[in-house]
């Protein structure tokens, strides 16, 4: 089966063949399959009334165990953000109720994100179905070969420093 990037190499082998594009290959793909699966996820947490990222942070308070709470700094690590777009997070849901601000009982200084009633269960919620979304979307890969991209896709990010 050829798709769009095979295209491309097929390109760059007749126009450089002194250059080899295989890196172009797995490179253009996963750029490919990412805009793909952040536009299905985009839609599926718009149909629950939440945008991805604010998934993404009541999922990280919810599975961070009772009481449901993190550090900003927590946040920005699992996020991937940075301190500013995590505050522009925490005030948006905090508006929304789903998460509060409470001081750190060890810290006085610092303060604590935790998951409100409301925040907890809407993740509770909706779990399962995002789950079974994100099994359809990968549906088309056998069990082994799950585990194998799994794995390699696991050790490509941690030799770039994602760990």
């Amino acid at each position: 089966m050829r798709d769009a990037v095979d295209e491309i190499l097929a390109q760059w082998r007749t126009e450089r063949p002194d250059i080899d594009p295989w890196p172009m290959g797995i490179v253009g793909r996963i750029s490919r399959l990412s805009r793909v699966l952040d536009r299905e996820l985009k839609e599926f947490f718009a149909g629950h009334g939440l945008e991805s990222w604010e998934f993404d942070v009541l999922a990280a308070l919810r599975r961070s165990g009772s009481p449901y709470e993190l550090t900003a700094g927590a946040l920005i690590r699992t996020a991937m953000v940075t301190s500013g777009a995590i505050t522009n997070r925490i005030d948006r849901l905090t508006a929304r109720g789903f998460v509060e601000r409470v001081p750190d009982e060890q810290d006085r200084r610092s303060v604590r994100v935790r998951l409100t009633g409301e925040g907890r269960a809407l993740v509770d919620d909706i779990l399962a179905a995002h789950v079974a979304n994100e099994t359809r979307l990968l549906s088309a890969l056998p069990a082994d070969e799950r585990d194998h991209l799994a794995g390699s896709l696991r050790g490509l990010l941690s030799s770039l420093g994602d760990t």
